[in-house]
């Protein structure tokens, strides 16, 4: 590793994810979205016949439904226009679904990933990582000592073949169905790539699994789908990165993100999404958590143009359990509309939320939730906190609280606060030897504290560091 790699990857986070690479593509379709383009798209890949009418009845779906523009303080989506997005470009790599040693790729990609830490990170903390590279995933490992306990981590493209039947029974028909919203028929449409895991009944994976998603090519649409299925008493936490140069075009991420937690297990989900300035991020993420189950969502989101992501959760059996904690920033030029939903189905279940939102020169940011408990669904409890801190008088951060509770045996809790970085806390700083800089970074590492006490070392770090270099101003 060269002594340039080492300074990437230790010090310098903006080069780490601003850098670019030369488009090399094997195949890429046209811009836009017509039938013929997914028929090119299935075949491209050699899907059977099942996965194909899927993506048909996707799209006849997408076509019927209005983009929406009728939400009170949504962001501006009338750039979003789907015929100038090229929805699939399978990046140059001889082995299709992902090469089995990181030195089989072109050297291109391995440096792109090098820059981003991915070997150093699969070597260190994690049991398995993917990584995908536009539309596809150009690498997948998992250790062996998880493999002989039957735990499954591999590409969707691969699941489609080599797991049809969970893949059928699973993929977009009870958690995420295309007719859930436009965004999500277009993803059932063209998705493209993602993950498949599979954790067997009482199996714990100790170590977090990990994904990457890269996008490199200006004007493209990246989809991937992610499936988790974790049967009764099973553990596993899964990681997601996400990141993308700067271009003059505009790119759009709609990913896809289905959870299952049968009866006992336990899944936690952790995503920092580190998107250009130019990225509209419009994702739909859901799980489902059976009896005495428990998920967890941790979320940071930051650099994309508009962002819409609202992870939801189905308590479906009784003693299940939620939990979201999410950190958004929004600057110049920014509007991150992030929150969380919670569907209280059965009784003696439980969710938490805790929303921490900063915004600078007149980025917005807004927390958007929504919270259901259902007639019968009695001894339930929730309890929502949202915290704004803003540096300006031109920045705007909002909350957008729902609360249907049809049941009257249950425990219901919001709060909201909102706040300035006050002068008497830098001055604070700066009398304690910090500049005007650090003394405001020191202040907002400390408000979203307890959102990185949730993440692995790793990230937390690199969540501080992408923080500092948005108040700098210096990304994207």
């Amino acid at each position: 590793m060269s002594s340039e790699e080492d300074h990437l990857k230790d010090t310098d986070t903006e080069a780490r994810f601003e850098f670019k690479k030369e488009e090399s593509s094997a195949f890429k379709t046209e811009k836009g979205l017509t039938e013929e383009t997914i028929r090119v798209i299935s075949e491209d890949k050699d899907e059977p016949e099942w996965m194909l009418e899927r993506r048909l009845r996707a799209l006849e779906q997408f076509q019927q439904m209005p983009m929406p523009t009728d939400w009170p303080g949504q962001p501006d989506l009338s750039e979003v226009d789907i015929d100038e997005i090229v929805p699939y470009i399978r990046p140059d790599i001889e082995a299709r679904g992902g090469a089995e040693e990181w030195e089989d790729l072109p050297e291109e990609i391995q440096d792109t990933f090098d820059k981003l830490g991915i070997p150093e990170a699969e070597k260190n903390a994690l049991s398995g990582v993917g990584a995908q590279y536009e539309s596809e995933v150009v690498y997948q490992n998992m250790q062996e000592r998880w493999e002989e306990k039957g735990v499954i981590f591999c590409n969707m493209d691969k699941a489609v073949q080599e797991h049809p039947e969970l893949v059928r029974e699973y993929f977009m028909t009870k958690c995420v169905p295309p007719s859930d919203n436009k965004f999500a028929a277009l993803h059932g449409a063209i998705w493209s790539g993602g993950s498949f895991v599979y954790i067997p009944e009482g199996v714990t994976v100790e170590m977090p699994v990990q994904a990457y998603f890269r996008m490199n090519s200006e004007g493209m649409g990246q989809f991937e789908h992610t499936l988790i299925i974790a049967e009764e008493n099973s553990e596993v936490h899964y990681i997601e990165g996400c990141s993308a140069p700067k271009y003059s075009a505009f790119n759009l991420h709609s990913g896809g993100v289905e959870v299952f937690v049968k009866e006992g297990a336990h899944v936690q989900y952790s995503t920092v999404q580190n998107w250009s300035k130019n990225t509209y991020n419009l994702n739909t993420k859901r799980a489902i958590a059976e009896r005495d189950a428990t998920m967890e969502w941790v979320s940071g989101s930051m650099g994309s143009k508009a962002t819409m992501l609202y992870p939801s959760t189905i308590l479906k059996g009784p003693g299940a359990t939620d939990n979201h904690i999410t950190i958004a920033f929004a600057g110049e030029g920014q509007n991150i509309d992030t929150g969380a939903k919670v569907y209280h189905n059965a009784p003696n279940t439980k969710s938490t939320v805790e929303s921490k939102s900063v915004a600078k020169d007149g980025g917005r940011t807004n927390y958007r939730g929504l919270v259901h408990i259902a007639d019968g669904a009695e001894n339930s409890s929730t309890a929502v906190e949202c915290d704004a801190l803003m540096f300006d008088n031109e920045s705007t951060s909002d909350t957008m609280p729902y609360m249907e509770i049809e049941e009257s045996k249950v425990d219901v809790a919001h709060e909201a606060t909102v706040g300035k970085i006050g002068d008497e806390d830098v001055f604070y700083l700066q009398s304690r030897g910090l500049d005007d800089d650090d003394a405001k970074q020191m202040i907002v590492s400390g408000f979203i504290e307890p959102i990185t006490e949730e993440l692995p070392i790793e990230y937390a770090v690199e969540l501080n560091r992408l923080i500092e270099l948005e108040m700098e101003g210096s990304l994207g």
